[in-house]
């Protein structure tokens, strides 16, 4: 019983921290990138804009997309991990 609690607490501990950083790669792209660090960015072009309008517009979606199937590719090896896996 123990054991499954401690179990449970690890893979509930790593889950979180997935999601924090998740969270984080989402949160630089979306507002440092795009509002934050976008005069910083202003000189570099792209597809006929400055990289900041860039993320701002697709940019960050983009990478949203990209995070969302990362986090399933890392919660399904963190489900075989602690044998949850289908």
């Amino acid at each position: 019983m123990a054991d499954e609690k401690s179990n449970a607490a690890a893979y509930w501990k790593a889950n979180v921290r997935l999601i924090f950083g998740c969270l984080a790669v989402w949160a630089l792209v979306s507002y440092g990138f795009a509002i934050l660090l976008r005069p910083l960015l202003a000189g570099i072009p792209i597809g006929g804009t400055d990289l900041g309008f860039w993320f701002a517009q697709q940019g960050s979606i983009l990478t949203f997309i990209g995070i969302i199937f990362f986090y399933a590719w890392k919660m399904n090896k963190l489900d075989e991990k602690f044998g949850l896996g289908e």
